[in-house]
C-alpha cells in the first residue's frame, strides 16, 4: 500500500477503505508518512469530503492511536459531556456536580484553554490546591467513591489527532466537517465514557458561526458516537452573547457556585438543566427529560449538588471551604464599572469580542506558555434585549493593571450596539440532535 495511491484515490473522489485509513493514520503517527503527503491528503479530503463510514473509521483510528481509557471497573453508566466552547462557558463547573448528586457517574477528561479564558482545569485551579494531575487509580477511586472526577488529558490520548490538527492548522484544512467532528470525537471515545452529551455552540462567540453549520457538526458527531457504540446526544445552543454574566476564571467559578445555590442566571440554568436532563436519561437514572429536570432541581434545592462540588474539590486536593465562601476566591485589585454611553436597548453583543476583553486583561492564553490571571474578567449587567439608560452600568470590569483595563474597556464598548428599537430575545436552545 502506498500513500501516493491513497492521495490520488481521494483526490479523484474515491472512498478510502478502513484498511487504507488505518495505514494512513498509523503511518503518520509513527512518522513513516511525511507531512507533505499527509498535507496533500488533508487537502484532498477538504475538497472531496468523506462519507459516514470513512469519518467513523478515521475517528476510531485516531482514538486508538494512543491510550484508550478502560473505565469498565467503575460502577454504573459513565456519562461524559463536551462543549465546542464559547464565552462565559463555565457549564462543567455546575453541571457535573448536579449530575453526580442526582446519581449518574461523571468520569471526565478536560484540557486547558487556549484563547479568551482558561479551560475547565484552569477555572478549577481557582480553588487553591486543586489538581487534575491525578493517577488513573485515583481517578477511578474518586469516581467510584463520590461519583465524579476530572482528570487532565494524558499526552497519549489520541496522539494522531494532535499531530493531524497541528498540520491542518497551518495548511488551511481545518474547516471540513468530517475532520472537525473526528478530531473532537476521537478524544471523547478514547476517554472511555459509555454515553456522551455534546453542547454544540452557534453564533458570533462560537467556532461554528451559523446554525446550519452547527447542526451539521452536531449530526456528524452524533453519527460517529452512535456508530462507535456510545449513546450520543447533541444540544445546539446559542453563543451570540456570553453565557450567563461572568467571563473570567474565578468570576465564572463564583457564578457556578451561585447556580448551585439556586441563584444562577436564567440562560445558564436553562443550559445546565437541558444538558443535565439528557445526561440523566443517557445514564439510565431517569426515563424522561421532565423527570430528570425535577431530579436536578431537587439536588439544587436540597444543597446536595453544592456539597458534591465541595466533595469533588476536596478529593482532588482543593480547599472545599471556598465552595461555601466564594468571596475568598482570587480577587482583582482594580474594579470599575463600564457605563452605557446612551439610552436605548441592547441590540447586539459581538460575543467573541467580550472574550478578547478577558484575554486583554490576562484571563486567557495567547500561547500555550502564557500565564493566566485567575482573578480578572468581566461581569455583565446588560444583555441583548435589555433596556439601558445613559450612565447605567453595562458591566463591572476586574483587573490588576490599569492599562489593560483601559484597553479592555474600549474594546468592550465597541462590542455593544445600543439603539432605541426594541429587540426580541432569541431562544437559548436551538435544537436537540438524537439519531
Amino acid at each position: 500500500m502506498r500513500m501516493y495511491d491513497l492521495i490520488m484515490k481521494k483526490r479523484n473522489g474515491g472512498t478510502l477503505s478502513d484498511e487504507e485509513i488505518h495505514f494512513m493514520v498509523e503511518g503518520y503517527t509513527k512518522g513513516e508518512i511525511p507531512d507533505y503527503q499527509m498535507s496533500a491528503m488533508m487537502m484532498a479530503i477538504y475538497f472531496q469530503g468523506m462519507n459516514e463510514d470513512e469519518t467513523l473509521a478515521l475517528t476510531m483510528e485516531m482514538a486508538k492511536s494512543g491510550d484508550m481509557l478502560d473505565l469498565s471497573d467503575i460502577r454504573g453508566v459513565k456519562v461524559d459531556k463536551h462543549s465546542t466552547g464559547g464565552v462565559g462557558d463555565k457549564t462543567s463547573l455546575a453541571l457535573t456536580p448536579m449530575v453526580a448528586a442526582a446519581g449518574v457517574t461523571v468520569a471526565k477528561m478536560s484540557g486547558r484553554g487556549l484563547g479568551h479564558t482558561g479551560g475547565t482545569i484552569d477555572k478549577l485551579e481557582s480553588f487553591s490546591g486543586f489538581s487534575t494531575a491525578i493517577s488513573e487509580q485515583t481517578f477511578r477511586s474518586n469516581v467510584n467513591r463520590i461519583g465524579i472526577a476530572i482528570m487532565g488529558q494524558t499526552a497519549d490520548l489520541a496522539p494522531a489527532d494532535k499531530k493531524l490538527y497541528a498540520l491542518r492548522d497551518v495548511t488551511a484544512t481545518v474547516d471540513n466537517m468530517s475532520l472537525i467532528a473526528s478530531s473532537i470525537m476521537s478524544k471523547k471515545l478514547a476517554a472511555g465514557a459509555d454515553a456522551i452529551v455534546l453542547d454544540v455552540k452557534t453564533g458570533s462567540g462560537a467556532f461554528m458561526k451559523t446554525e446550519e453549520d452547527s447542526f451539521a457538526l452536531a449530526h456528524e458527531m452524533v453519527r460517529i458516537g452512535n456508530g462507535a457504540g456510545k449513546k450520543t446526544i447533541a444540544v445546539v445552543s446559542d453563543m451570540d452573547q456570553p453565557l450567563g454574566y461572568a467571563v473570567g476564571n474565578a468570576l465564572e467559578v463564583r457564578e457556578a457556585i451561585d447556580t448551585l445555590n439556586g441563584n444562577g442566571p436564567e440562560d445558564f440554568v436553562e443550559l445546565c438543566m437541558t444538558l443535565g436532563s439528557y445526561m440523566l436519561v443517557a445514564g439510565g437514572r431517569a426515563a424522561t427529560t421532565k423527570e430528570a429536570e425535577r431530579m436536578l432541581a431537587e439536588v439544587i434545592e436540597n444543597g446536595s449538588a453544592l456539597d458534591k462540588l465541595a466533595e469533588f474539590i476536596e478529593a482532588q486536593g482543593g480547599d472545599k471551604e471556598l465552595v461555601y465562601h466564594p468571596e475568598r476566591l482570587p480577587q482583582a485589585s482594580i474594579i470599575q464599572e463600564i457605563e452605557s454611553p446612551a439610552d436605548g436597548c441592547i441590540q447586539k453583543i459581538v460575543c467573541d469580542e467580550i472574550g478578547v476583553c478577558s484575554l486583554i486583561l490576562g484571563g486567557g492564553r495567547e500561547t500555550k506558555e502564557s500565564e493566566i490571571d485567575l482573578s480578572v474578567g468581566l461581569v455583565l449587567h446588560k444583555k441583548v434585549g435589555d433596556t439601558v439608560r445613559k450612565g447605567d452600568s453595562l458591566a463591572t470590569i476586574y483587573a490588576n493593571d490599569q492599562a489593560k483595563l483601559d484597553a479592555a474597556k474600549e474594546r468592550f464598548l465597541q462590542a455593544y450596539t445600543i439603539d432605541r428599537k426594541p429587540v426580541e430575545k432569541k431562544p437559548l436552545i436551538k435544537g436537540i440532535v438524537i439519531e
